[in-house]
């Protein structure tokens, strides 16, 4: 797999197939060794004599003096602890300095993560990554694999510099709060090879005394009244029975607090635990923070932190009007109540012991074989939903005894007058295992909220249930597609779909055939993972004037079962056939439409070598295979904004879509433009006409590109990376590249 953003080749960043990526830099000798979990290569660097050794990258890599760059790799080595750094290079490759992680604080033959990041510092124009280890013999062998170097990687949607979620610069984010120290470790964790968000550093918060001891953010992002936050963190705790938590916090416009959500761990042990806390931010509500803490902690008592984020909280599913407080149980019960019965609400415990969505779940339990009605807080509506259908799901799990359930919502109007509850007959709850259930409910007229209601009867004493990943939204059709005139496009809206599966999609002709369809990583080929249960792909490949439908397959990666929607027919209107589109694949802000002069007069070239035989008429000619087509296409610009869109899309020397009007004897076809000429039509000066000659050559479809977006780069990105307007102009040479953060090199 390739890291995003890796400035290494996928030879140097996985070891794989060799080690050519890699040389000895200090004491050391190298060889490829087996193992490994991003291919089976690894970097295997064995000491010559007692003392340092280094290896480093062969390459070095280009860098912006002032510029945040981040590395990691993942290391083994049962008898040496390892660290890693970045090498500053001149632009001659002498030595400026080097940035060094912490040394993991025990050697561990375990694969676990060891990181640091740094600014470049001045004179450096270019950058090596370096492994190191300290040995006391010769012959030992330190282990590295999935290295990366390039900028911070960070948590999409973190409304916090990288500075303040990840420990691999320093602390500088992080300010004592109360009865403790902070300092950074460098613990031997094995995260997950792909988990690329988790460093080597991570903050150490340490008890001066006995007593509650907490830390907090320095940064305070700003927020939204009415819009739900959600912090969440890795929390390692002291001990398994350490009242550790996170917590939100929402402050005014004079910094002062006006509301806070805690949540506290129910940690199965001492390893490292996801924990989340959401709520609304409340009237008044200026920015926020996050917080960690124990409390009634013994004196040098340490409490681990990693990864720490804050953002918008994502419903369960797409357009749920239940927030996620109240649907995944992350912190307690939310507001969640027993009107009738014995029942008891809990949050189940320990962390990660039940739950489908985030690590916890609703437990109810009854002590009597009765029933018992439990109800939500009260939701408000989308305007404009009375007479729609709202689908109620969520997922259960019995554990103890048995259960019937009656699932329903109740509704009010705005002066929360109860307008009844649309329900479902009593049925047994399905067991084993975890199970998802769904059910269509009528909005009636003049409802603005809505409560679910559970009705809950137990089969037996003792009887215990789990909920959880409550959702409740408008029922829209699970597949549509619109097209999109002004941008010759297709719009597909896919809802409902499963997370964690993997994804195939086509566009299907009129005569059948198949074409897969272009997503952010390339083709949706089937290997990319399902990230969210709405997606909504823009095809800007699909014919002009054609009706096509597309079918969409999802594949279960454990089971292999899979699921096909087919959608309904669309057609791109295009009403001047004079007219053609250019198109990028890879970046489609840069399409443009011009105006047709003439269509190429086609030619095939082909390779061949011509022998002439002594007493022969005819001569013996060996042929390679005949090229594609070549030939010049001629357009018109009319407008000073058509001419400079032009060149735009030019400018990258992409493999081009070119897309005429069907008729014309011409079908959709991928191009790379030669040399291109732009010439006058007309000798007045302040004419906007411009006449092109485009030398086209016939390409085939790239398969790799993806179509370039930001993934949920924000301008709270630009705010915590930037401090002034200045640097943003000295860091981009386009408002593009401030979008996709593709920065000046050098």
């Amino acid at each position: 797999m390739t890291i995003p953003g890796n400035l290494l080749s996928q030879v140097t960043e996985s070891i794989d197939p060799n080690t050519s990526g890699w040389t000895p830099l200090l004491n050391c000798t190298l060889a490829k060794a087996g193992g490994g979990r991003n291919g089976d290569g690894v970097l295997a660097v064995k000491s010559v004599a007692s003392g340092e050794m280094r290896a480093r990258t062969v390459s070095s890599y280009a860098v912006t003096p002032g510029t945040v760059y981040q590395v990691f790799s993942d290391a083994s080595g049962a008898t040496v602890p390892e660290r890693i750094g970045i090498r500053w290079l001149t632009a001659a490759n002498a030595e400026v300095s080097i940035t060094w992680s912490l040394t993991t604080a025990a050697a561990s033959a375990s694969w676990h993560r060891i990181g640091v990041a740094g600014a470049a510092p001045a004179g450096a124009a270019r950058a090596q990554v370096v492994v190191s280890s300290s040995p006391v013999a010769a012959l030992v062998i330190s282990y590295f694999e999935n290295v990366y170097l390039g900028l911070p990687i960070r948590s999409t949607g973190n409304l916090l510099p990288f500075g303040t979620e990840s420990f691999e610069i320093d602390t500088s984010g992080w300010a004592v709060e109360t009865n403790c120290a902070l300092a950074r470790h460098a613990p031997a964790v094995a995260w997950a090879v792909d988990n690329y968000l988790a460093g080597g550093s991570v903050l150490a918060v340490t008890a001066s005394a006995n007593g509650n001891m907490a830390a907090r953010a320095v940064d305070r992002p700003v927020v939204t009244p009415g819009v739900e936050y959600i912090a969440y963190c890795y929390l390692s705790p002291p001990t398994s029975g350490s009242a550790a938590w996170v917590e939100l916090r929402f402050y005014d416009a004079t910094d002062t607090q006006i509301g806070a959500k805690r949540s506290p761990l129910a940690a199965p042990g001492t390893g490292y635990y996801r924990q989340r806390a959401s709520a609304i931010a409340p009237a008044g509500a200026v920015t926020c923070g996050v917080a960690v803490g124990v409390d009634t902690a013994t004196a040098a008592q340490i409490l681990r932190v990693e990864t720490v984020v804050v953002g918008v909280a994502a419903r369960t599913l797409a357009g749920s009007v239940i927030p996620f407080a109240d649907a995944s149980f992350e912190a307690d019960v939310a507001g969640w109540t027993r009107p009738s019965g014995v029942a008891v609400l809990t949050r189940s415990t320990p962390w990660g012991a039940y739950a489908t969505n985030g690590s916890y779940a609703l437990t109810v339990t009854s002590l009597t074989a009765t029933a018992s009605t439990i109800q939500s807080a009260k939701f408000p509506l989308p305007a404009g939903s009375d007479g729609t259908s709202f689908r109620l799901q969520y997922s259960e799990q019995v554990t103890a005894g048995s259960w019937t359930v009656s699932r329903g919502v109740r509704w009010f109007d705005a002066a929360n007058t109860d307008l009844g509850i649309t329900g479902s007959s009593a049925a047994a709850a399905p067991t084993p295992g975890w199970w998802y259930l769904a059910r269509d409910h009528a909005v009636p007229t003049g409802a603005t909220q809505a409560a679910v209601e559970l009705i809950l009867t137990a089969g037996a004493v003792n009887s215990v249930i789990r909920l959880d990943a409550v959702a409740l939204w408008q029922a829209l059709p699970l597949m549509t597609v619109v097209a999109q005139e002004e941008s010759a496009s297709v719009t597909l809206t896919l809802r409902e779909l499963p997370v964690g599966q993997l994804i195939r999609v086509y566009r299907v002709s009129p005569d059948g055939a198949r074409t897969l369809v272009r997503g952010p990583s390339g083709l949706y080929d089937g290997t990319g993972v399902i990230m969210s249960d709405l997606l909504v792909i823009e095809d800007y490949e699909a014919p002009l004037t054609v009706p096509v439908y597309y079918v969409v397959v999802t594949t279960d990666p454990v089971t292999l079962a899979r699921t096909i929607r087919t959608s309904d027919p669309v057609t791109i209107p295009h009403d001047d056939v004079n007219e053609v589109w250019l198109k990028d694949p890879g970046n489609p802000q840069r399409n443009c439409e011009v105006l047709v002069q003439h269509a190429p007069n086609w030619t095939r070239p082909i390779e061949q070598a011509t022998y002439r035989v002594a007493g022969r008429r005819n001569a013996v000619v060996h042929s390679g295979i005949r090229g594609g087509l070549e030939g010049d296409l001629q357009v018109w610009t009319r407008t000073d904004d058509e001419r400079s869109a032009l060149h735009w899309l030019l400018d990258s020397g992409n493999v081009l879509l070119w897309q005429a009007a069907p008729g014309k004897g011409v079908a959709d076809m991928y191009v790379t433009i030669g040399q291109a000429t732009e010439t006058r039509d007309v000798d007045e000066a302040d004419d906007p006409w411009r006449a092109w000659t485009l030398p086209l050559t016939e390409a085939d479809m790239p398969v790799t590109t993806g179509v370039n977006g930001s993934a949920g780069r924000t301008w709270q990105d630009i705010l915590s990376e930037f401090d002034t307007w200045q640097e943003v102009l000295d860091t981009f040479a386009t408002w593009e590249d401030v979008f996709l953060d593709r920065r000046i090199e050098g």
